[in-house]
């Protein structure tokens, strides 16, 4: 349903955005995203055009903050304070929501802005051969299949097809959407590659999560923070060094690092778009219904992001190495942009 479709559900939202100007010292100047590394070049090239087209609006504030901490900022309450929007690697989370719930924060919006791949990069200089989740795995949990430490410490102790090189794979941490994108996408697949991992987990579930994901603290697996270029910059000066991140920045920065195949499989816009690549994910913008009415410019700001001109294929969000949604989903989204319709909450699981 759309926040605006009645007139009592208009007046409502009016009488709130007067509430949300009044507890936030006369209103908000200026849009404010928080949230992912992964999405935040993509949403700061959209303020940047935004700004261009819309010089009566003051330009808007992005920050990378990660997706858990940018999501946790936005439920935190209502007023300028508190961000408008946080961009996500991930889908939000029911804790999330209960968390905007119990801040007084209702009715989000939800953009599914497009499609990542969730890359092992290496250098440019480099000639690692194709990784599988179960080379991953076996690489970085810390206990792994639960049969005691980890022990490898080269890449043939994991697999004699691989190099002896030392493991070390740079990471993001763990209030990165990127990092539960990470768990999921990779060390799950690895864990459950084993049979008597996937028995586990419908006996005991917390057992699993544990040896699945939990990942080793010797040095095999570095956190490399919520700057992408930083672990972009560390791999491109270390052959023998992997990084973990989106798609868009070894687009960006493919004279200084390549992908390291996956099943075989390329890290490229086709594979992604096709889902051919095992690792993709989609990625979200979450927007705070309460503070649309009381924030100017975020109307415009929305259908800037929604248009076919800046996330479809040919669009601008493109040529930033964004994988456009399917069609299906970006008609979806310009609908939910133009209308403002709150998502469904009960559909997160």
């Amino acid at each position: 349903m759309s926040l605006f479709s009645a007139g009592g559900r208009a007046a409502g939202v009016l009488a709130l955005a007067a509430a949300v100007a009044s507890c936030s010292g006369g209103g908000r100047t200026q849009i404010r995203v928080v949230g992912s590394s992964t999405v935040y070049p993509f949403t700061t090239a959209v303020a940047e055009q935004f700004k261009r087209k819309w010089q009566e609006f003051p330009a808007p504030i992005v920050e990378s903050t990660g997706t858990g901490g940018g999501i946790k900022l936005m439920c935190a309450g209502l007023g300028s304070q508190f961000p408008d929007a946080a961009n996500a690697s991930r889908r939000i989370k029911p804790s999330e929501i209960a968390d905007c719930r119990a801040h007084g924060v209702k009715g989000i919006i939800e953009l599914q802005v497009g499609i990542d791949g969730l890359v092992i990069a290496q250098s440019r200089s480099g000639n690692f051969p194709p990784l599988t989740e179960r080379d991953v795995y076996l690489a970085l949990a810390a206990n792994p299949f639960g049969k005691g430490p980890n022990r490898a410490k080269l890449w043939s102790d994991v697999n004699s097809a691989l190099p002896a090189v030392r493991i070390e794979v740079i990471g993001p941490p763990p209030t990165s959407g990127t990092r539960d994108s990470f768990n999921e996408l990779y060390l799950l697949k690895g864990c459950n590659s084993e049979p008597a991992m996937k028995a586990l987990k419908k006996t005991d579930e917390a057992a699993h999560k544990q040896i699945c994901e939990k990942v080793r603290e010797d040095g095999a697996f570095v956190e490399g923070g919520e700057n992408d270029n930083l672990i972009v910059q560390k791999i491109a000066a270390n052959p023998n060094a992997l990084g973990v991140f989106g798609f868009s920045f070894v687009e960006e920065n493919s004279d200084r690092v390549k992908d390291v195949p996956l099943n075989g499989v390329a890290a490229t816009y086709d594979n992604i778009a096709s889902g051919a690549f095992p690792a993709s994910r989609p990625l979200y913008l979450y927007i705070k219904a309460q503070h649309v009415p009381a924030v100017r410019g975020m109307r415009e700001f929305l259908a800037e992001y929604a248009r076919e001109s800046t996330w479809g294929r040919s669009g601008y969000l493109a040529r930033k190495g964004l994988v456009a949604a399917p069609e299906p989903i970006r008609r979806a989204g310009e609908a939910v942009a133009r209308d403002l319709t709150a998502m469904d909450e009960g559909s997160v699981t």
